[in-house]
């Protein structure tokens, strides 16, 4: 991914200041690009012939609420040297109006704050930050807190065994991306590969003969970790920014967030079907277990 030219900036519907606003704000300005501030809300109260008088007056303050809003908000981000356009939109399908936005401004990043949401209604109800990793087909930076506005410590999260990130170039695509992060963000990259070694000792091979399976472990992770390093040599990451680690993918990476400070992971998401898409993925999973920020890239791999 090369220089960032355009963000698209999701406003909190609050329109309050939001660590997502501080991301965006931090890198339109280290890139110079423009910015596009975008508030999808609900729709003007319905006005009732029977009331007409008292329902109008309801109506026409809540639009001036919104309409201030942008002024006093393209006016604040002008000031700060920023070419910005910001507008509330007045919708009932707010992913579908945003995919809309997606598609005719054409940004090279979105930008938006994590919405927590309970997990009973996660259950029921597929979050539309969910959606937007599923959906979105640019790269979607969803901000959980931000202990630097501009990011100090930028995390690409790997898996070179996975055949799916293999046929689709998805490895790639995520280094591919943090680098350009990094890179703009004035940034270390790390490359993280949280390996799981339990599915080899799931299936129907007799390891269970002593001294074999020890091997046999041995000879996967040694398989592993050279896939890892041709990696992350192909990108020119020096060895004390490779991090290979056993364990499963969402508690390794929740936890070298909070040991390295890390602002940002950049991770990747497969276009799933049937049962794998209602399970969902490590970077769905990632967003509410994960300390930091979660940058994830798509890749469409039918299966």
């Amino acid at each position: 991914m090369g220089q960032y030219q355009r963000f698209l900036l999701i406003a909190d519907q609050t329109l309050h200041q939001s660590p997502a606003q501080l991301r965006a704000v931090a890198l339109a300005k280290a890139a110079g690009a423009v910015l596009d501030v975008r508030a999808f809300v609900e729709p003007a109260p319905v006005v009732h012939v029977w009331q007409e008088k008292v329902d109008d007056a309801e109506h026409q303050r809540y639009l001036r609420r919104y309409r201030r809003w942008e002024a006093e908000e393209l006016d604040r981000l002008s000031d700060m040297g920023l070419e910005v356009t910001v507008k509330a939109v007045f919708t009932t399908h707010p992913l579908l109006d945003t995919l809309k936005t997606v598609e005719d401004l054409k940004p090279d990043l979105l930008i938006k704050d994590v919405t927590l949401e309970p997990v009973l209604k996660r259950v029921f109800i597929t979050p539309l930050d969910c959606h937007l990793l599923r959906e979105c087909p640019i790269p979607v930076h969803l901000v959980n807190h931000v202990r630097y506005s501009l990011p100090h410590r930028i995390v690409a999260a790997v898996d070179p065994f996975d055949p799916s990130t293999q046929i689709s170039g998805l490895n790639d695509t995520i280094i591919q991306t943090a680098n350009a992060l990094a890179l703009q963000c004035d940034a270390p990259l790390h490359v993280l590969y949280a390996y799981d070694l339990s599915p080899a000792f799931n299936s129907d091979a007799p390891l269970s003969g002593g001294g074999w399976g020890v091997d046999f472990s041995e000879e996967q992770r040694q398989s592993l970790h050279q896939a890892f390093i041709a990696l992350a040599e192909r990108y020119g990451v020096p060895p004390e920014r490779r991090h290979f680690v056993m364990g499963l993918p969402v508690p390794v990476i929740s936890e070298f967030v909070e040991q390295y400070l890390a602002d940002v992971v950049v991770m990747g998401t497969v276009h799933r079907e049937g049962i794998d898409r209602l399970i969902g993925s490590n970077t769905e999973r990632a967003l509410y277990s994960v300390p930091g920020s979660i940058l994830a890239v798509r890749s469409c791999v039918r299966g």
